[in-house]
């Protein structure tokens, strides 16, 4: 009983994730569209027939439907159940790692948003402002809650993206876009100087990995959607940075 009422916080973090996933893939879809995400009602993509509550259960609906329309019997994209889940497990993984706090639920919104941006950049090259907007709320919140590290999270917003920023102008913007420009100053207020250049780093050593891969098995151009990659190293920076950059200093002597 007791092992069990240790688990009822996680699991309605999971069920909390799942449905806000819910609320990503409406986002996803819709955000590169330029449609509403609040004041259009769901539907189906095929048939446009307004989707009752009863399909709109997290997971559950798709497996019941068993991935198509009640309407018209279209397929219905694996994406539903797969974000929605991924955002349910990792939502757990933050407040796993990070511990019951406020900063946990700060790095679940933001990791919400890294992966709408992440799929969304992946598709079209595109970083929507306004999930870079939200992300720099969360930039502001955190530098509230960090008030003592102030300096700290505004230098984090400028040391990346000013690089970037340099890198754009001398490359006429072939080198990077600017939407990874302002993802990286939204980020760097939220994590700080040191974890924000990590996070830049980790980010472009995961994509040069992962994109020399794709290029070599499935012959893809050099053109790369960053956003998902940098998005990758932020999450892993905003868990995982306070611990591999003291392990860093210590292992260095500083």
């Amino acid at each position: 009983m007791l092992l069990l009422l240790e688990f009822i916080p996680y699991i309605t973090i999971f069920l909390f994730g799942i449905v806000v996933g819910s609320f990503l893939n409406v986002c996803i879809y819709r955000l590169p569209e330029r449609e509403s995400i609040v004041k259009v009602p769901s539907h189906c993509m095929s048939c446009g027939a307004q989707l009752r509550w009863f399909d709109l259960i997290p997971l559950f609906s798709w497996l019941f439907l068993r991935g198509r329309c009640r309407r018209c019997k279209a397929e219905i994209s694996v994406q539903y159940p797969i974000i929605e889940g991924l955002n349910g497990f990792l939502w757990v993984f933050v407040f796993l790692v990070n511990g019951m706090n406020v900063m946990s639920v700060v790095y679940c919104l933001m990791t919400s948003a890294l992966l709408v941006l992440s799929v969304i950049d992946w598709r079209t090259f595109e970083i929507p402002f306004g999930i870079n907007v939200f992300l720099g709320i969360l930039g502001i919140v955190a530098v509230v809650l960090d008030k003592g590290e102030w300096l700290n999270h505004v230098i984090g917003a400028v040391c990346v993206s000013g690089f970037l920023l340099l890198l754009y102008l001398l490359s006429k913007g072939r080198a990077i876009g600017g939407g990874d420009i302002k993802l990286m100053a939204a980020c760097g207020l939220l994590l700080g100087w040191q974890k924000s250049i990590l996070a830049f780093l980790l980010g472009c050593i995961v994509g040069s990995v992962i994109h020399l891969f794709r290029m070599k098995i499935s012959k893809e151009g050099h053109v790369l959607a960053m956003g998902p990659y940098l998005a990758a190293g932020i999450f892993l920076a905003a868990l995982f940075g306070g611990q591999w950059i003291h392990w860093y200093l210590d292992a260095l002597g500083i």
